[in-house]
């Protein structure tokens, strides 16, 4: 497996993932996404425009754009708006990293941080940092639901997914 690969791949998981889970948000009643609970985010609602609005900046940054602020502070959009906006941008993403080639992964970008401060990372650090980052948030996601009383949700990490994809006897898909 290469690099090139495991990052398409892990791009290509998070996409799933968002879309699994936002369908599932999908068939509940919307206004739960609004009720308040203690978490990193004070509810379901604001935890999925975190994880947007966070995997957007990245996206820009590795498409050669510095952003100066976050999306959250300006979207005004209801609760199928925001679901439908994280998954188009998860596509987005999952697109812009599937049309690289093999070098790109090994190649540092520079971008100015929001707060004013400039990084050069490597790429590939960037990509699994944006990706463990919606992970987190997504099981930060399940544990609010089920204390809402949704206790359903769907199987959405990373072995799941490459069962899915690749069958149940995990068979690697061609590179």
């Amino acid at each position: 497996m290469t690099l090139d690969f495991l990052m398409k791949d892990y791009v290509a998981f998070n996409h799933w993932a968002n879309e699994l889970n936002t369908n599932w948000l999908k068939t509940k009643p919307l206004e739960l996404l609004d009720q308040p609970f203690p978490s990193s985010f004070p509810s379901l609602r604001e935890t999925l425009l975190h994880i947007w609005s966070a995997q957007d900046v990245w996206l820009q940054r590795l498409q050669g754009h510095s952003p100066d602020s976050f999306l959250s502070a300006t979207f005004q959009g209801n609760n199928l708006e925001l679901m439908e906006g994280l998954i188009q941008n998860s596509a987005e993403f999952r697109d812009f990293i599937a049309s690289q080639n093999p070098e790109y992964f090994s190649q540092k970008i520079e971008y100015t941080h929001t707060g004013g401060k400039v990084y050069r990372q490597f790429t590939t650090e960037i990509i699994q940092h944006c990706m463990q980052h919606g992970t987190y948030h997504r099981g930060q996601i399940v544990t609010i639901a089920r204390n809402l009383g949704l206790t359903d949700p769907p199987k959405q990490d990373y072995v799941e997914y490459c069962r899915r994809v690749r069958g149940e006897r995990g068979e690697r898909v061609r590179e």
